[in-house]
């Protein structure tokens, strides 16, 4: 009788949280026929590097920054979310990651309004990044929201780190996924359609372990970034920019790290994971041997270089996702609980 309730519950929970998913869905349906025009008029259009793909170029001027539209969204049903019922937890992810948006902002602000092309050096924006980690996980951990715990998917148990292990091993995951999430902003729609999975995956897990804090975040993550999609699709009306795929970044690393489930994101995350290591080995190999094992990185221009249309490459990247995740699920039951 009690896993019949526990279901039910699980149930009523999931329909809660399409609450968060309309409001932020909505509101981006809204907003993106208004701010688009007004990016536009800003001249808040996007620079291609010269390095990329030369049929990139015409995407020149295309209105960028325009995460802030998802952002609003995820702000305004977490608002709903915390004053229905608050939750430090809850309240610490949507900082944290409009931390990480803020940082994207500012890298925007620099290349489009400065005419900086490389906006924020790496140096600035890594140390940014690996402050926001830290206080995510001093917060939690003093209001008794958080352990050293780390489930190991598929073999049902858990390991218990020392606290500098646990900290160290947490900003190579936050700052790494947060990146790579940046990296994989590459083509019209991957990211967001990579996401919109991913998003939905940290939402049924927090239904799985019984949560209602990330399935509320997750939620409102999933519909602000699927309403986007309407003017991100290809031919993109508008990108996200870094204040956009940084949030992400940081949205989908405070969810993993939230649930005791930052190993999943090797998984759940591959295609993020794939397009840094296709960077880290383009890199490598080319310091190393003068060689390039790709045409071009991160590999979603690879796949460009060799024929691939861009909707392609990202019906192809997000059905990986979608089996991934999938994969990802099934590896966890409420015995890791």
């Amino acid at each position: 009788m009690s896993q019949v309730t526990e279901i039910l519950n699980n149930i009523e929970m999931g329909y809660t949280g399409l609450i968060p998913f309309a409001i932020s869905l909505l509101t981006v349906l809204v907003t993106g026929p208004v701010l688009i025009p007004w990016l536009h008029k800003l001249k808040f259009g996007q620079q291609i590097l010269e390095i990329g793909p030369n049929w990139h170029k015409k995407k020149a001027g295309t209105p960028t920054m325009g995460g802030i539209m998802f952002i609003c969204g995820t702000v305004i049903a977490m608002a709903v979310a915390l004053a229905i019922d608050f939750d430090v937890k809850l309240l610490m992810m949507l900082l944290i990651s409009l931390g990480f948006g803020l940082i994207g902002f500012v890298d925007d602000y620099v290349k489009v309004v400065k005419k900086r092309n490389l906006g924020l050096t790496a140096k600035q924006k890594f140390l940014l990044q690996a402050i926001l980690a830290v206080v995510y996980i001093l917060v939690l951990k003093e209001t008794g929201n958080l352990n050293t715990q780390i489930i190991i998917p598929f073999i049902k148990r858990a390991v218990v780190l020392p606290w500098w292990l646990y900290i160290a091993f947490i900003l190579f995951v936050v700052t790494g996924t947060v990146n790579a999430v940046n990296l994989t902003d590459g083509l019209d729609g991957l990211c967001s359609s990579i996401t919109c999975i991913v998003a939905l995956f940290f939402a049924l897990a927090g239904m799985v372990f019984a949560d209602k804090v990330p399935v509320y975040f997750a939620m409102a993550i999933l519909g602000g970034v699927l309403g986007f999609l309407k003017f991100n699709r290809y031919p993109a009306k508008v990108f996200m920019g870094d204040t956009g795929s940084l949030f992400l970044g940081g949205a989908i690393s405070v969810l993993a790290v939230g649930m005791k489930l930052p190993l999943i994101l090797i998984i759940a995350g591959f295609v993020y994971l794939f397009e840094t290591l296709s960077v880290i080995i383009q890199v490598a190999s080319f310091k190393l041997t003068g060689k390039r094992v790709f045409k071009m990185s991160p590999i979603h221009h690879h796949f460009e270089m060799c024929g691939w249309k861009e909707t392609k490459i990202v019906a192809v990247f997000t059905a990986v996702t979608v089996i991934l995740c999938i994969i990802s699920i099934l590896s966890l039951t409420p015995q890791y609980l």
